[in-house]
Order: C-alpha cells, then sequence, then structure tokens
C-alpha cells in the first residue's frame, strides 16, 4: 500500500520541483515510478517543454491529414455525362445538387491553424503564470480541445491537391467512356436525355436517345498557338505503322489529330484521319459515310449531265474539314464543312468544344415553309384591292391550297399573303415542302395558283412567277421577319471555366464584344440580319459540303447572336435564324460526295416522317453557326484573331 507523499509540492517562479518522498515500504510501486518519471521531466526548462508538446501536436496532425483516403461510395444512378472538374459546380447544379462551399472552408481551416498556434505561442510566452493560474489554464485547455475536435473532423477537407480531384475526374471520363462502348446505340446514357424529355412540356423539343461523344480532348489549334509549335510524342517508326494503326492512336490521344500532316505527310494525313472519323462515325450508325467523298481527284460526270451544270470543262477541288464532336440535342453530330478560308474549321471546332463541355446545344424549329412571290397586275389598283380581300377569305384560300396541292405529293399550302403596290399585287405563297428545300415544288404549285385566279379575275396578268418578294437570294426584311424556309432558334450554356480554359477569355468580356459589335455596330450599319460576327462563313461551308445552293446563303445566314450572363456567372449564348433553305433530297444533295457529307450527318434523303431530315440540317447549321460565332467573338475579346490567321493562313511562298 502507498503511504504519504509528504509535504506538498513547492511552485516557484520559474520551475517547479517534487521532494524527495519517504517510503515506508520497500516495494517499488505504480505511483513511486510515476514520481520518478515527473522529476526527471522537472529538470527541463518550461519552454522547452511545450515547444516540443507543439512540434508533436503538429507532426500528428500532419501525419493524419496525409494518410488514408475517402471511402468509395456505390452510386447506382446511371453515370452522368463526361465533364470537366472546372465545369463540376456548374453541372451540379444543373442537376439540383447541393455543392460545398469549399473556399470558404478553405480560410476557415487558415484561421484554425493561425489560431492555435497563435494561442500556443502566447501560453509559451508567460507559461508560469498560466500554470499557477488555474482559471487561465481552463480556458487554454478548453480552447485546445476545440481546435484537437476540429482538426480531428473537418482540418484540411479543402487542402486536397486539385490535381488529385482531376484524376479521380479523368479515371471516371475513361470508365464513362468504355461504359459508353458497351451500351447499345439506343439506349439513353445521358441526364441531358432526361433533362429534354421531362422538359418537353414546356416547349422545348424531346432530345433523341442516341450515343454521346464526349469533347474533344486535344485543343484546338486556334485557341491555343502554343500546341502548333509542340511535338507529339509519336513512335520513331510511326511512318511505317499503318494507316490504321495511327488513327487508332489518334483516337486515344496519343497523337494530336491537327499534327498528322507534320508527323506524316499531307497526302497520308487525310486518310488516317479519315479512318479515325469513320469509326467514330460507326459509333454512331454512320459507318461507311465517308466512303463516297472523295480523297483523290474523281467526278462522275454522268451524274452532273443535265442535273448541276452545263458546259462541263472540270471541277474545281474544294478542301472539306470536319468539326466535332457537337452535343446537338442530346446526341453527338459531326459536321462537314466545305471551305478555303484557314482557321475556319479549326475555330468552329473550338467552339464545338465549349459548346459540348457546357450545357450542349438546344434547337428548335419554330416555322417550316418556303415561299414563292409571284406578281400579277390588275387593270386598276381597286381591282388590285378586290384581288387581295379576295384571296384573304377562308373558302377562296381552301381553292387555291386545293389547286396548289394538285400539282405536288409532298407539297402543302400554307398561306397566302398578298401585298398591294398600285396596280400590282405580290401574293407571298408558303409552302412545307417536306426534306426537299422546295423552290420548284412551290414554283409549280404557284402557277397551279394563278391559273386559277385568273378564272376569277380575267384582267389578271402574270408579270413575273418572282416578284422579288420571296425573296430568293436577297437580303430583304420580309425573311427576317416572316421567315423562308426554317427558322430555326439555338442556345447553348458554357459554364465559365470553360470560357476561361477553353474559349481563353472571360464571360464579362465575351458578352461586352457582342454588344458592342454585334448588336451596336450592326445597328449603326444598318444592317438587315446581320446582327452577327460571320453567319455566313458557317452557313456557306456547310452549304457546299452537303450539297446545299450557296447562294441562298444571303437569306439563311440571317441571324441575330445574343450573348448573356447567367445569375451563376456563366455564358448563355443564342442564335436566331429565321430563314434557313436546306434540303436533304434533290439538288446537288444526290452527288456522291455531297451524300456522303449529309449521310456523316445522319441527315441522308428523305426522313421517316416526311421534314424529318430537312430539319435536322436545319439544326446542324445553327448549332455550326453558333459554335463559330462562340469561337470568333472570344478570339475578338481577347485580341488573339490576327495572330491566328497569321499562324494558320500564311505559307512560305513556293520555291
Amino acid at each position: 500500500p502507498r503511504k504519504s507523499r509528504g509535504p506538498p509540492l513547492i511552485l516557484t517562479s520559474s520551475r517547479f520541483s517534487i521532494r524527495q518522498l519517504t517510503m515506508t515500504t520497500a516495494a517499488t510501486t505504480l505511483g513511486m515510478r510515476l514520481d520518478a518519471l515527473i522529476e526527471s521531466i522537472d529538470s527541463l526548462p518550461p519552454t522547452y517543454l511545450f515547444a516540443a508538446t507543439a512540434a508533436v501536436s503538429v507532426a500528428f496532425s500532419v501525419l493524419l491529414l496525409n494518410t488514408g483516403g475517402a471511402p468509395k461510395i456505390q452510386d447506382a444512378r446511371p453515370p452522368p455525362i463526361p465533364m470537366p472538374p472546372s465545369s463540376s459546380r456548374a453541372a451540379a447544379a444543373r442537376d439540383g445538387r447541393r455543392e460545398p462551399r469549399w473556399h470558404v472552408l478553405k480560410k476557415l481551416n487558415y484561421a484554425a491553424a493561425v489560431s492555435f498556434l497563435s494561442s500556443v505561442l502566447y501560453f509559451m510566452s508567460d507559461a508560469s503564470r498560466f500554470l499557477n493560474d488555474s482559471t487561465s489554464l481552463l480556458k487554454f485547455f478548453a480552447g485546445w480541445s476545440v481546435f484537437l475536435c476540429y482538426f480531428l473532423g473537418f482540418f484540411g477537407i479543402s487542402f486536397v491537391d486539385a490535381d488529385g480531384l482531376e484524376e479521380g475526374a479523368h479515371h471516371h471520363d475513361e470508365d464513362r467512356k468504355r461504359s459508353l462502348k458497351a451500351q447499345p446505340a439506343g439506349m439513353a446514357v445521358s441526364s441531358h436525355h432526361d433533362m429534354g424529355s421531362k422538359s418537353s412540356s414546356c416547349g422545348v423539343p424531346e432530345k433523341k436517345k442516341g450515343k454521346l461523344h464526349p469533347p474533344a480532348t486535344s485543343a484546338p489549334v486556334c485557341s491555343d498557338l502554343k500546341s502548333i509549335k509542340k511535338a507529339s510524342a509519336a513512335p520513331s517508326n510511326l511512318k511505317e505503322l499503318s494507316d490504321v494503326t495511327i488513327a487508332n492512336m489518334v483516337q486515344t490521344g496519343k497523337i494530336k489529330d491537327h499534327q498528322l500532316e507534320k508527323l506524316l505527310d499531307p497526302h497520308r494525313a487525310v486518310q488516317v484521319r479519315r479512318h479515325a472519323f469513320d469509326s467514330k462515325l460507326s459509333d454512331l450508325g454512320h459507318g461507311g459515310a465517308l466512303e463516297d467523298l472523295p480523297s483523290t481527284p474523281s467526278l462522275d460526270y454522268e451524274r452532273v449531265f443535265g442535273a448541276n451544270c452545263e458546259i462541263v470543262v472540270g471541277y474545281i477541288p474544294l478542301p472539306c474539314g470536319m468539326i466535332g464532336p457537337l452535343t446537338l440535342n442530346g446526341e453527338t453530330v459531326y459536321v462537314p464543312m466545305a471551305t478555303t478560308e484557314g482557321c475556319l474549321v479549326a475555330s468552329a471546332n473550338r467552339g464545338c468544344k465549349a459548346i459540348s463541355q457546357g450545357s450542349g446545344a438546344i434547337s428548335t424549329v419554330v416555322r417550316d415553309g418556303i415561299t414563292r412571290a409571284p406578281c400579277v397586275r390588275m387593270n386598276s389598283a381597286r381591282e388590285a384591292a378586290m384581288l387581295k380581300m379576295w384571296i384573304e377569305e377562308p373558302d377562296n384560300f381552301s381553292a387555291l391550297k386545293e389547286a396548289f396541292e394538285s400539282t405536288t405529293n409532298f407539297g402543302k399550302l400554307l398561306s397566302a399573303n398578298p401585298t398591294v403596290a398600285g396596280r400590282n399585287v405580290y401574293i407571298r405563297l408558303r409552302c412545307f415542302s417536306g426534306d426537299a428545300m422546295g423552290m420548284n415544288m412551290v414554283s409549280k404549285g404557284s402557277l397551279a395558283a394563278i391559273d386559277l385566279l385568273r378564272k376569277e379575275f380575267p384582267s389578271l396578268v402574270l408579270v413575273a412567277l418572282s416578284g422579288n418578294m420571296c425573296t430568293d437570294k436577297k437580303a430583304a426584311a420580309t425573311n427576317w421577319i416572316e421567315g423562308r424556309g426554317k427558322s430555326v432558334v439555338v442556345e447553348a450554356t458554357i459554364p465559365k471555366d470553360v470560357v476561361r480554359s477553353t474559349l481563353k477569355t472571360t464571360v464579362k468580356a465575351i458578352v461586352n464584344t457582342n454588344i458592342q459589335k454585334n448588336l451596336i455596330g450592326s445597328a449603326m450599319a444598318g444592317a438587315i440580319g446581320g446582327f452577327n460576327a460571320h453567319a455566313a462563313n458557317m452557313v456557306t461551308a456547310v452549304f457546299l459540303a452537303t450539297g446545299q445552293d450557296p447562294a441562298q446563303n444571303v437569306e439563311s445566314s440571317n441571324c441575330i447572336t445574343i450573348m448573356e450572363e447567367t445569375d451563376e456567372g456563366d455564358l448563355w449564348i443564342s442564335c436566331t435564324m429565321p430563314s434557313i433553305e436546306v434540303g436533304t433530297v434533290g439538288g446537288g444533295t444526290g452527288l456522291p460526295a455531297q451524300s456522303a457529307c449529309l449521310k456523316a450527318i445522319g441527315c441522308k434523303g428523305g426522313g421517316k416522317n416526311p421534314g424529318d431530315n430537312g430539319k435536322q440540317l436545319a439544326s446542324v447549321v445553327a448549332a455550326a453557326t453558333m459554335a463559330g460565332e462562340l469561337s470568333l467573338l472570344a478570339a475578338l475579346a481577347a485580341n488573339t484573331l490576327v495572330q491566328a490567321h497569321m499562324t494558320h493562313n500564311r505559307k512560305p511562298a513556293s520555291k
């Protein structure tokens, strides 16, 4: 048994000591061993003692924060669309999930660490006094207990290496890609699909179920001029490998697509790229689409004779590029563009990447009808007015409709709007033309309608089948206001992080550039339908690739581009195009190369329902236009336009 330890402890201003205890038994007890340990520590200065305690505490915290890992949580939900780490917060907001405010936690961690160290230093500055004051000592212990609980529970939650997060997201994306390949083509793979079906009752069209390719991984050359100078880590025997093998290396990211010409040669680069794109298109059900797209000089003149050109002496080779993947209405599309303007395809590809990294493009065809406006002349202005009022009677319009539709299997007369100018009457007939662009269809039906009017008004004289109020291949306010062909509106939301990383600018800068240039600048110029940066570039390139009438880019390029900053600080963009005139049957769409491009898009020939393929092509044109607008305005906002064109549009003079 343990005896009394004698006199109590004696405390001094500089140190404390424990006097030797007199023991009544020879046996060494646990209490005696503790007393001996305390006596040995008693010889150390208090400053050293508390410094050692602080060092051990900090070391323990560091060890705790840098070991272990978060457990994996099984999620039974289908995987979401692969999104870059920079846009995870925006994606979480769109999906309705609440994200922690990491920046607040990070600041709180710094504050806690500084407060703890400050309290230790303050205690060490006058340790003897605090040890003698039980009230102060209790306050210190209470405060340190709170800090200890915080350190063990929350400290370091926002100090996790961001690269680790990105690496985890990268692994998730790779798993996502593998799961995409394992799923059937018709299976829904995106939460955006669900969003589309849920919102269809609110005016947004229901999105299709199909394969969704992730955004392009390689940097578009126009967004990163340094990338054009960087050489990929290609094998030394690259040129000895087969085209298919190299194409697989392009698809897996081992070789950058835009460096094929440098690593191989321009001719072989085209063949390799065709293999790579054919694999991508096959995944979307469009395999073999490029087989009829010539890559060597060839043209079947028998297909041209009597259909596309007269007095033929040859043909003009025109380069055709491919942009994408572009997410449009919940599915992936690749868009062919025929052009000789350097940097245009690369710039549009950057816009596609930014759109696909964001919400994807959502398009709606709000009106569909090609127009023809015959000019007829009456004996007097009164007779002209009587003709106008006759046409506007519902029963009389029904008679016109019957006469018009007797000439066509697909055409449907939708409206007839007469305009009087003195003795002249311009009758603007609007016709649904299915998947054809419809100029021949509406012209033939218009003649039948005029024949009917002559029976009612014998004095009527047909001046011209087209009276220029159609209006075809000319800038006109009537197309801008009333529309012609397909009237399309397309929109997308680009996360602010994507605007910085992919477009190399800020949301505020690009929004301001769009207002000052596209809206105010175009208004000062008195533009009609020209409230855009370069819609005609995109429209014409797609028209040439898909066999459309290139002259109709005049009215088809009518476009107003609107950009706004959202409440979350992201970029919202829309392009409204009221008069896109396209078709997937007839005209140049029957030529092999142009037909191949339509097949690559997925809208060759007539649709399952009349007009479906024509509407799809119009939506693709609008989405490609939005991609081009996005990239060019970003270049203007960042002032990199000239540098990009000088890099990609200039070559050394041929010797």
